[in-house]
């Protein structure tokens, strides 16, 4: 399969496919336990956690559309002032839980220039068929070239071993309450080969 970097033609199937991608993450779910609260909210977590990645072109794309990553460059972040409003429809039970959970999670985030990897998702009924891997090799050859590392944070444990194969390390785990766990990883700056 061929990955592309994004253009501003790909957002649309972009978005939807991590929309589809997400509908089942265990960490979101969490957040979000109601189908229809999920289907209204997440579109503006995803669009925070891209920041400018969709505008500025630091997403990738399968050729299918069936694949899809957002990378933020070194020095760019997530949409901060976005995510006030999206802390808002976190489900009310779980809210407290939640804000401290992020805040576990932001403590992981290195402090060297880095890129970082907010979402990366497949369209459920093509996982297990090389997307995720061919999306990573894709956006960690732009780190490798420029000598940064890469970070991430796996929302769902059955990513973990699929990061591992391209070079990402645990950095720890986040847990808060009846929350899932989250894993933040970390892949070092690489020769680029």
């Amino acid at each position: 399969m061929n990955v592309v970097s994004g253009s501003p033609g790909h957002v649309a199937d972009a978005k939807a496919t991590l929309t589809l991608a997400f509908c089942d993450d265990p960490t979101v779910r969490w957040l979000y336990s109601r189908p229809g609260k999920f289907a209204e909210a997440f579109p503006g977590m995803r669009d925070a956690l891209a920041g400018s990645g969709f505008e500025d072109g630091s997403f990738d794309v399968t050729n299918d559309g069936a694949g899809a990553a957002t990378w933020l460059r070194p020095g760019v972040h997530s949409d901060e002032n976005a995510f006030g409003t999206v802390i808002e429809e976190f489900d009310p039970d779980i809210k407290d839980e939640a804000i401290e959970f992020l805040d576990q999670m932001d403590s992981f985030q290195p402090t060297e220039d880095h890129w970082y990897l907010p979402l990366i998702g497949v369209e459920p009924g093509r996982r297990g068929q090389g997307y995720g891997g061919s999306l990573l090799a894709h956006g960690l050859r732009r780190c490798d070239a420029e000598h940064k590392s890469a970070y991430l944070t796996s929302t769902n444990p059955r990513n973990i071993r699929l990061y591992e194969r391209h070079g990402f390390r645990k950095l720890g785990e986040v847990q808060v309450g009846s929350s899932p766990v989250l894993t933040p990883m970390l892949r070092p700056a690489q020769d680029p080969r």
